[in-house]
C-alpha cells in the first residue's frame, strides 16, 4: 500500500503548480497600479482575458473605457484601480 501511495502523492504535488498557474485570478486581488499585459481574448467591449507579465491570468473589467479597439495578442498598458481598468493604451 505504501509503494502505491508515494508515487500518487508525488504526482499530485508535481501537478499542483501547473493547476495553480492555469487558474484565473480575481482582478480585485491584484494591487492597484500600472501593468503591462498581453491580451489573450476579447470577451466583449467591457471584458478582456489577459496574461500579466508575472504570469497571472485574469479577466479585466472596463470602467468608463471601451475595449472594442483591442485585439487578441495586443500588448496593453493598463491602470488597475480596485480591480477595474479606468484607462489603458495599446502598445
Amino acid at each position: 500500500m505504501r509503494s502505491i501511495l508515494n508515487p500518487a502523492l508525488f504526482a499530485l504535488v508535481a501537478l499542483l503548480p501547473v493547476a495553480a498557474s492555469a487558474a484565473l485570478v480575481d482582478p480585485a486581488l491584484v494591487p492597484d497600479g500600472t501593468y503591462v499585459c498581453k491580451v489573450e481574448k476579447v470577451q466583449d467591449s467591457q471584458h478582456l482575458l489577459v496574461m500579466m507579465q508575472n504570469g497571472v491570468e485574469t479577466t479585466l473589467i472596463a470602467q468608463g473605457v471601451d475595449f472594442s479597439k483591442v485585439k487578441p495578442n495586443d500588448t496593453i498598458k493598463i491602470s488597475l484601480v480596485r480591480g477595474k481598468v479606468p484607462v489603458y493604451t495599446i502598445q
